[in-house]
C-alpha cells in the first residue's frame, strides 16, 4: 500500500464515522490545548520580563559613581590627610570626565545625572521638588515618552541653558489640564523655561506586570534640566555623581566597561576614586536564573499537560479496538482480494495518526483563539509559541502511533476466512 492510498483510506473511514471520530479526538484536542497554553504562559512571562528589563535600560549597563573614599575625601579635604599621596590631587568624577567618556566610548546610551532638592512656592504652599540634571539618553533608555513639547536641543545641552522638562506626575499635580509650554517655572533660586512634559508611564500600565514602580514613580514626579546646567549650579567642581553607560550587546559590554575604567584611571592619576555598579552582570544573572526556572516549569507543565494527551491516546486505543469488530467484513474482503498484513497494518496505523493530527491542529487553533481572548481581556501579551506548537504536534503523533500500534497489529493478523465467517 502506498502512503497516499493509506492516508486516503484513513480519511474515508474517518469521514464515514464522524461522531466516533469526533469523540475520539476530543482527548487529543484537550491535551494539545493544555500543552500550547501552558507553554504560552511561560514564554510570555519570560519575554515580558526580558523585554521590560531592556526597556528600563537594565541590560548590558553599568553605573559609574564615586567611591566612599572619594566622597569622604571631597567632603573632608581640609580636615583629613589621606594615606595615599595620589588621592590628594584627584578630583571626583566631573563633567569633563563625562564628556571624555561620551566622545571615546562605543555605547548604545550614555547620560550623567546630578540631582538636588529645592523649594517651590506656589501661593501659600511650599513643596520640595526633585531637580534632575541629565541628557536625552535618559528618557530614551528608560522609555519615557513626551506628551507635550520636545527634548533638549543640542544647543541647550552644550550650553547648559535654563530649560526644563516636567515629569508627568509633577505636571498632573501642579499644572492639571493646562498648557505649560513656554512658561517660566521658579524652583528655589532657579528659573526655567518649560520646553516639554513627559507622558504617563507606558511600561507600567494598569492590567500588566509592574516593574520598578517606586523608582519610576519618583522619576515622573521630578523636573529635568540639562546636565551641564546642573553640574555647574547644583554641585561644586562640576561633579557628575552618576554616569550611566549601556552597551549594544553582551560582547561589547565588557570592552566598553574596561575602556571606561582605563579612561577614568588615566584622568585621575591612576587613583580609583570611583566605582562601577555592574547592573548588566546582575541582570545577566537574573536572566539566567529566570531561564533556568522557566525550563523547570516547562518540564513540569509539559508533564502535567501530557496526561491529557495520554488520556486521549487511551480513548483512541479503545475506539480502534472496537472498530476492528465493526470492520471484520472489510478486513476479510481486503485480504481476499490481495491486501497483505502490512497493508491492513498501515490502514489502521494511518487512521490513528490522521485522527491525532486532526486533533492536534484543532487544539492549536482553539488554543490560539483562547490566547487571543485571554490576552486581550488581561492586557497581557500572550502569543502562540512555536516550541509549544511543535511539542503538541509531536506528542499527538507519538500518542496516535502508540495507541494505534496494537489495534493495527491485531487487525493485520486476522484470518480473512474467519473475518468473513465472523460477520456472516
Amino acid at each position: 500500500m502506498h502512503i497516499g492510498d493509506g492516508i486516503r483510506s484513513a480519511m474515508v473511514s474517518i469521514a464515514s464515522h464522524k461522531m466516533r471520530s469526533f469523540l475520539t479526538t476530543i482527548g487529543i484536542v484537550i491535551g494539545v490545548i493544555a500543552v500550547v497554553t501552558m507553554f504560552s504562559s511561560v514564554y510570555a512571562l519570560k519575554d515580558l520580563i526580558n523585554t521590560n528589563m531592556e526597556r528600563m535600560g537594565w541590560n548590558y549597563s553599568v553605573i559609574i559613581a564615586p567611591s566612599a573614599a572619594s566622597v569622604n575625601n571631597a567632603n573632608q579635604r581640609s580636615a583629613v590627610k589621606t594615606k595615599r599621596r595620589a588621592a590628594q590631587n584627584v578630583n571626583p568624577v566631573d563633567l569633563d570626565d563625562y564628556y571624555t567618556l561620551k566622545n571615546e566610548l562605543n555605547y548604545k546610551a550614555i547620560y550623567g545625572m546630578v540631582e538636588t532638592n529645592t523649594l517651590q512656592r506656589m501661593g501659600n504652599e511650599d513643596n520640595y521638588i526633585t531637580l534632575k540634571a541629565t541628557e536625552n539618553y535618559f528618557f530614551t533608555s528608560k522609555n519615557y515618552l513626551l506628551s507635550q513639547g520636545r527634548l533638549f536641543s543640542p544647543v541647550e545641552t552644550q550650553e547648559g541653558l535654563p530649560v526644563a522638562i516636567l515629569g508627568y506626575k509633577y505636571a498632573q499635580k501642579y499644572y492639571p489640564d493646562r498648557e505649560v509650554l513656554g512658561e517660566t517655572i521658579v524652583l528655589g533660586e532657579h528659573r526655567f523655561r518649560i520646553i516639554g512634559v513627559l507622558g504617563s508611564d507606558q511600561l507600567n500600565r494598569s492590567g500588566g506586570m509592574n516593574f520598578n514602580t517606586w523608582e519610576r514613580d519618583r522619576e515622573l514626579q521630578a523636573v529635568y534640566v540639562p546636565l551641564k546646567y546642573g553640574s555647574y549650579r547644583f554641585v561644586t567642581g562640576k561633579q557628575v555623581p552618576m554616569i550611566y553607560l549601556q552597551a549594544h550587546n553582551a560582547k561589547a559590554f565588557e570592552k566598553m566597561k574596561a575602556k571606561a575604567r582605563q579612561i577614568l584611571l588615566a584622568r585621575h592619576n591612576m587613583y580609583p576614586n570611583f566605582t562601577f555598579m555592574d547592573i548588566g552582570a546582575m541582570m545577566l544573572n537574573i536572566s539566567t536564573e529566570i531561564d533556568n526556572q522557566m525550563k523547570k516549569w516547562n518540564i513540569t507543565l509539559s508533564a502535567i499537560a501530557s496526561i491529557s494527551l495520554i488520556v486521549g491516546g487511551i480513548g483512541l486505543f479503545s475506539t480502534l479496538l472496537i472498530s476492528i469488530q465493526e470492520r471484520m467484513t472489510e478486513i476479510g474482503i481486503r485480504k481476499s482480494i490481495g491486501a497483505t498484513e502490512q497493508d491492513i497494518f498501515l490502514y489502521f496505523i494511518f487512521e490513528a495518526i490522521v485522527l491525532s493530527l486532526i486533533g492536534a491542529i484543532t487544539g492549536i487553533l482553539i488554543a490560539w483563539m483562547l490566547l487571543s481572548v485571554i490576552g486581550n481581556a488581561l492586557k497581557f501579551p500572550l502569543y502562540l509559541p512555536w516550541a509549544g506548537v511543535m511539542l503538541g504536534i509531536f506528542f499527538s503523533l507519538l500518542i496516535g502511533f502508540i495507541s494505534g500500534l496494537f489495534p493495527a497489529i491485531k487487525a493485520a493478523r486476522i484470518d480473512p476466512i474467519k473475518a468473513i465467517y465472523y460477520l456472516d
